[in-house]
């Protein structure tokens, strides 16, 4: 038999498990004999989503942006006035909230993150030494939670669901306990689930009342431009949201061109109130005599303006929309109606959120490894890389050419299904052996 039976595996009989496990089996064997040798573990930009942006190559053509500033010397912390223009339209924002800096906007979270606990946050006191706590809905971007883990902060889960996370759960956390400080949130197709927040979440985020008086919101909004569709998702503006509710210096927003232009070489930004904005400054200038401006000028002489980065993100999203209907094609014909399996079909971003059989996902990653596809590690998406149910794996297919995640995700399906057969036959077999009223 075969997923085109179309029947749960929780229906069949045991003979007809053993009949679809064995059938599996001879699959992953074939899979195995192809020697392949495919990697989808990083939401990286493809060699030919980083062609898109090789113009840069050939600027700048000045020396000086619009203002006349020599971009090759020192100065200018906020980065050059027009790169800040682009991007405050892009996010929502007004220029002055706006600091373009290196290439990183990972950095600046890092930055930021530390400069709280070393010196504060503008409006509270140093962190360090204080039972710090974030809160991190899951399944969330496993860099936000190791950098978490790197200075000893206690992670608080929460439940990402299709609109953003969940926000009673949150409430809960944060009403009484001084010590959450903070949270993180990629409102925008959000790694790995690519949900987007709904204005009715953002707005209680923006109000919610919080023990701690200086509690933060790292704004992650690294994937506000990315649609797959022609229907693009409008990110909020939690920087008004959170200003009207009476707390203007609660949400910090970062976002960057890492995946926009070019990864290693990018425009990251960080947007905020002015009191925040302020407050980066003065501790940054003690890191740096200013960003790269040389490439900041690169990028406006490239895209002229904020309708040019969109015109960029349609050229994007003709190179990775099909990469994501080959992985719903390949999941669906493999796995659809046996019961073993859900996953998303994103809008936009880099990923597709895999939930497989409880206790299989480490499997799955196992098998296909040893048929030669590598995957992000079973659990990666949550705090310390500890899955509870050991059912999530992310799945990222923006790197590969089509084809290769075409077959990848033919493999991935099949060692999904021998996973969740050799779970359920277990289950078959220790039921069988148990002796009648234990």
């Amino acid at each position: 038999m075969s997923a085109v039976d179309n029947r749960p595996l929780s229906d069949l009989s045991p003979a007809e498990l053993n009949d679809f496990l064995a059938a599996k089996r001879a699959a992953y064997q074939a899979l195995q004999g192809r020697g392949l040798k495919l990697d989808l573990t990083r939401g990286k930009p493809s060699a030919a989503q980083l062609d898109l942006a090789d113009g840069l190559l050939k600027l700048p053509t000045s020396i000086s942006d619009a203002d006349g500033v020599d971009v090759r010397n020192y100065g200018g912390l906020t980065g050059i006035r027009q790169i800040r223009e682009i991007f405050a339209e892009l996010l929502w924002v007004e220029p002055e909230q706006v600091i373009a800096g290196g290439n990183s906007s990972l950095t600046m979270m890092h930055d930021c993150l530390v400069q709280m606990l070393l010196h504060g946050p503008v409006d509270g006191q140093p962190w360090v030494g204080q039972p710090i706590k974030f809160v991190c809905p899951v399944p969330g971007y496993d860099r936000h939670f190791t950098m978490l883990a790197s200075y000893g902060i206690e992670m608080l889960p929460v439940p990402m669901e299709a609109d953003g996370p969940d926000v009673a759960a949150i409430e809960a956390l944060v009403k009484d306990d001084p010590m959450v400080k903070g949270m993180w949130i990629v409102p925008t197709y959000a790694n790995p689930v690519g949900s987007t927040i709904s204005h009715e979440k953002a707005a209680l985020l923006a109000a919610m009342p919080t023990a701690a008086a200086d509690f933060k919101i790292f704004w992650d909004n690294a994937y506000a431009f990315h649609h797959l569709t022609e229907e693009e998702a409008k990110s909020e503006d939690i920087i008004s949201l959170c200003s009207a509710a009476g707390n203007p210096n609660r949400p910090i927003m970062f976002a960057s061109t890492s995946k926009i232009t070019y990864a290693g070489a990018g425009v990251a930004v960080l947007a905020a109130s002015s009191a925040n904005v302020g407050w980066y400054q003065k501790h940054y200038q003690y890191a740096s005599i200013g960003p790269d401006k040389v490439n900041q000028l690169r990028h406006v002489q490239f895209f002229t303006n904020a309708q040019g980065v969109r015109d960029h993100m349609v050229k994007h999203r003709e190179i990775l929309a099909p990469k994501f209907a080959a992985v719903d094609a390949a999941l669906t014909a493999e796995l659809a109606g046996l019961g073993v399996a859900e996953w998303t079909k994103p809008t936009g971003g880099y990923f597709v959120n895999l939930d497989v059989v409880d206790g299989t996902a480490g499997r799955v990653v196992q098998l296909a490894k040893e048929a030669g596809i590598v995957l992000t590690p079973a659990g990666a998406s949550f705090p310390h890389g500890h899955d509870p149910r050991d059912r999530n794996i992310r799945l990222a297919p923006s790197f590969p050419v089509l084809e290769e995640v075409e077959t990848a995700m033919a493999g991935v399906a099949t060692c999904v299904a021998l996973a969740a057969a050799e779970e359920l036959s277990g289950r078959h077999t220790a039921s069988a052996s148990t002796p009648e009223g234990h």
